[in-house]
């Protein structure tokens, strides 16, 4: 397997080995020896599979008193994966990385702790699966939004599909005093 770190390092593209032949292929998504040898040593508690269709946006979600690590692929289809970070005080505070996530690539992005998350859908469908470090606490769930003009995320697409909650997120710079900060959370 090859780990990559992103422009923000602690954000990491995962090339797991792949197997294949005429019958089809073989990959260890999740080896915690193997991915601890190169670094990662995130502790996995939940795993989520969420399926969405093309178009649909979902993100830039966070927990603050609960952050979770994210270890997210997708088995069915395409995404475009970001990862901004939010931990006030980090030389990266407020920039984003991206990644295209698909079946037919079969990459992997460890997001950490401190860090909103979000994708895109650029298939006709995508099952989206992720392992979080601590369990999801649904009041503790926060969001920033998608467009934000100070991250400045380019998403591929328009007209993308947003659930009203998500359409309800604030913008960074009206979070920062809530934020996480660097390096508290690693």
């Amino acid at each position: 397997m090859k780990i990559t770190p992103t422009r923000i390092p602690e954000v990491l593209l995962i090339e797991p080995d792949v197997f294949g032949d005429n019958r089809g292929f073989f990959m260890e998504s999740w080896h915690k020896q193997k991915f601890a040898e190169q670094g990662l040593t995130a502790d996995f508690v939940q795993d989520n599979h969420s399926r969405s269709t093309q178009g649909v946006l979902r993100g830039l979600h966070y927990q603050l008193q609960q952050p979770q690590g994210k270890l997210v692929r997708v088995v069915t289809g395409c995404v475009f994966d970001v990862a901004v970070d939010i931990r006030r005080g980090s030389p990266t505070f407020g920039q984003w990385v991206g990644a295209e996530l698909s079946a037919d690539n079969q990459h992997q992005l460890y997001v950490p702790p401190g860090f909103a998350h979000g994708f895109c859908v650029l298939s006709e469908t995508a099952d989206f699966l992720y392992k979080c470090t601590v369990y999801y606490a649904p009041q503790d769930e926060h969001g920033i939004m998608w467009n934000d003009p100070t991250i400045g995320i380019r998403w591929p697409g328009s007209d993308f599909i947003i659930s009203e909650k998500d359409t309800a997120n604030g913008l960074l710079e009206t979070m920062t005093d809530v934020l996480p900060t660097y390096p508290g959370i690693l």
